[in-house]
């Protein structure tokens, strides 16, 4: 089953938000005590982003207790910012129609809470993978793992709890800034590696759905 583009369809998905990118800790592009965000550090921004679905329907699927990861890179030294070149991997436990319903939403192809907020900027689709994802976002130290092409972690607060808002999560779902100790992608397509640099990192939750 493939959940079909539009606002028609009824889905939703929440739980667990994480993510880390390139920046220097607070993330320039994060809201810190409602003050609007800016610009990346470095020109140029790469990361990933993750959502444990802790609960999730679409059109009578069950999607719940399902991983996401999305690698993104994108360039804000020229305005308007080039659109998002993505990655997405799917847990490899979906089955085709969970696969398919999770790509979609991710993907901001039905809508949604995600066609509101981060959608509308992905430009490029390079792959939809599946992957064996490991996740941790409750943890004293974060993590994002899928075998053989991510590997991120992340530990000790950059900022006090819920002092951060994120568009992707939500401005209304504050979370914590945290220091990134490592974000490695080997994926052939977008490839890059940080280690050890107190890079940004986001924790949070996450709420989606078909309307609002």
């Amino acid at each position: 089953m493939v959940v079909q583009a539009g606002n028609d369809r009824d889905w939703r998905v929440r739980g667990s938000y994480f993510e880390a990118c390139n920046c220097d800790a607070i993330c320039p592009c994060r809201s810190v005590h409602g003050r609007p965000g800016g610009p990346s550090t470095h020109g140029l921004c790469y990361g990933t982003l993750s959502w444990d679905v802790r609960e999730g329907h679409a059109e009578g699927v069950d999607l719940s207790d399902l991983k996401v990861v999305m690698s993104l890179r994108y360039r804000d030294q020229v305005q308007p910012s080039t659109p998002w070149e993505v990655v997405l991997y799917v847990d490899d436990r979906a089955d085709d129609s969970q696969h398919d319903a999770l790509a979609d939403i991710f993907l901001g192809r039905v809508g949604g809470t995600v066609g509101e907020q981060y959608g509308p900027a992905i430009g490029t689709v390079h792959a939809v993978r599946r992957g064996r994802i490991t996740v941790e976002h409750v943890e004293a130290q974060k993590r994002i793992d899928i075998v053989g092409f991510i590997t991120v972690e992340a530990e000790g607060a950059a900022s006090e709890p819920n002092d951060v808002q994120c568009g992707i999560p939500g401005f209304d779902h504050p979370g914590t800034e945290l220091q990134g100790q490592k974000l490695v992608s080997t994926d052939e397509t977008l490839r890059w590696e940080i280690r050890g640099r107190g890079h940004a990192a986001f924790v949070t939750d996450f709420d989606y759905a078909s309307t609002r």
